[in-house]
């Protein structure tokens, strides 16, 4: 852990509850999947959305699904008239966050893209006002390369996961995702196009903008 558990805990306690109505999402997450742990969970959701809610960006990208409840964080704080796509490659999970999207205040305005995320990318015209990664690791990179044109120029870039709960600061950590990680995480720093802030946010996420 980045957060000693008791500490995170505390934080937990400390922060507004998830909204009750993620509830059947969480149960349905935990039921019918392999890794539940992968929602981004109360601490982080409530953080996106206070992102959102500052913001009040127009569009939104996110890359990686998973079940649908960060989307739905994001979607509950964005504007009226405002609009999220997300990218999901398990045709299982895409099935849960789809029934829960349906079920939304948001269904009109939060638009699942199944399959490789590179190709649903892609297919999407600019700008985009937050775009928000989360998907496989080996992947940061191309997505990164992908969305940064996309977005708008006071836009931003979440990119969760990036230190992999410490892994990325021990050499002897070789896991595959942390690896990819480290390099993600050289190659943004490496970027003169951008400025970068590291925040020790459940994994790690990185919030990224375009320089100048």
């Amino acid at each position: 852990m980045i957060v000693r558990p008791v500490v995170e805990k505390y934080a937990e306690e400390a922060s507004s509850p998830a909204p009750p109505w993620l509830a059947g999402l969480v149960a349905d997450t935990e039921a019918g999947t392999d890794l539940p742990a992968m929602m981004v969970g109360s601490l982080e959701g409530g953080f996106l959305a206070s992102l959102v809610f500052a913001l009040q960006p127009r569009r939104i990208l996110e890359i990686g699904t998973f079940t649908g409840y960060s989307a739905l964080c994001m979607a509950d704080a964005m504007p009226a008239d405002a609009e999220l796509h997300t990218c999901e490659l398990s045709p299982l999970h895409a099935s849960i966050a789809r029934k829960h999207f349906a079920a939304s205040p948001w269904a009109d305005r939060v638009h699942l893209l199944e399959g490789p995320a590179l190709r649903s990318v892609e297919s999407l015209p600019g700008p985009f006002d937050l775009v928000f990664i989360d998907a496989d690791k080996s992947g940061y990179v191309d997505y990164y390369e992908a969305v940064l044109p996309k977005l708008s120029p006071r836009g931003l870039i979440l990119a969760d996961n990036v230190l992999q709960f410490g892994g990325v600061a021990n050499e002897r950590d070789q896991q595959p995702d942390t690896v990819a990680m480290r390099a993600f995480n050289a190659h943004v720093a490496a970027d003169a196009r951008v400025r970068q802030s590291v925040l020790t946010v459940r994994e790690g996420v990185t919030v990224i903008r375009r320089a100048g």
